[in-house]
């Protein structure tokens, strides 16, 4: 059975930094794309940033690009979202989702979350100012 687990959510001031994990159990990262989501309150879910270790690519929407990097940990089957210089913005619960086709990379997938089947519990990420 697939689960995956979100951890590493805390509060900070504006332009504070924060590493999530996502450990993932039951997927073999090496081919099957993984990706953060987030939702702020009164707010549809969106996508944040994709991994596919097969293609090693990674994607980014335009909101966190050059302030998120998404990784992987080479010994474990564990994902990170190390976020810098956080903002009001970026306040919201954070999930790591996994898709169910084998060898397809994040530019095939994309960051709809219909794509994802299966997705973690939520880690709370806020920003104060």
């Amino acid at each position: 059975q697939v689960q995956l687990v979100e951890s590493g959510g805390g509060s900070v001031q504006p332009g504070g930094s924060l590493t999530l994990s996502c450990a993932a159990s039951g997927v073999d990262l090496d081919h099957y794309a993984i990706a953060w989501f987030r939702q702020a309150p009164g707010k549809e879910r969106e996508g944040v940033s994709c991994f596919s270790s097969h293609d090693g690519k990674t994607t980014y929407i335009d909101a966190v690009k050059g302030r998120f990097t998404i990784s992987r940990d080479n010994a474990k089957n564990t994902v990170y979202l190390r976020m810098n210089s956080l903002q009001p913005e970026d306040m919201a619960i954070y999930y790591c989702a996994s898709t169910t086709y084998f060898g397809l990379g994040c530019g095939i997938v994309g960051l709809a979350s219909g794509r994802y089947a299966y997705w973690g519990q939520g880690t709370q990420v806020t920003v104060y100012s």
